[in-house]
């Protein structure tokens, strides 16, 4: 089992940024991918950042990509996503996803939240104008 708690999350202005934090306990040695995801009102959710734990390869979709960042700190058990240059499409509720299975579909699968087997409670980003 590995528990997650996100924080970080709040109001912003279109072109601010924001730090998501992802705090992993648990079996937390045997994660092999981490993702955040978020789901706006009376949509699918959407992966919007992926990592390997082992080797760092990161996937970020187009719609994000060159704004948002993913990082982990091993030694806090922690994984991060920066949000940079923000914008009203990006409001939604944001949440943390580990998985310690094999990955099927290929590198990019890692953004499918079907992939995942625990997931946060979630961490509000309201985006405004």
């Amino acid at each position: 089992q590995v528990q997650l708690v996100e924080s970080g999350g709040g109001s912003v202005q279109a072109g601010g940024s924001l730090r998501l934090s992802c705090v992993a306990s648990g079996y937390t040695y045997k994660t092999r991918r981490m993702g955040w995801f978020r789901q706006a009102p009376g949509q699918e959710r959407e992966g919007v950042a992926g990592i390997y734990t082992v080797g760092g390869t990161t996937y970020f979709p187009d719609s994000v990509k060159g704004r948002f960042t993913i990082s982990q700190d091993n030694a806090k058990n922690t994984l991060y996503l920066q949000m940079n240059s923000l914008k009203p499409e990006d409001t939604a509720m944001y949440y943390c996803a580990a998985d310690d299975g094999l990955l099927y579909g290929g590198g990019w699968a890692i953004l499918l939240p079907d992939r995942y087997k625990y997931w946060g409670q979630g961490t509000q980003v309201t985006v405004s104008s």
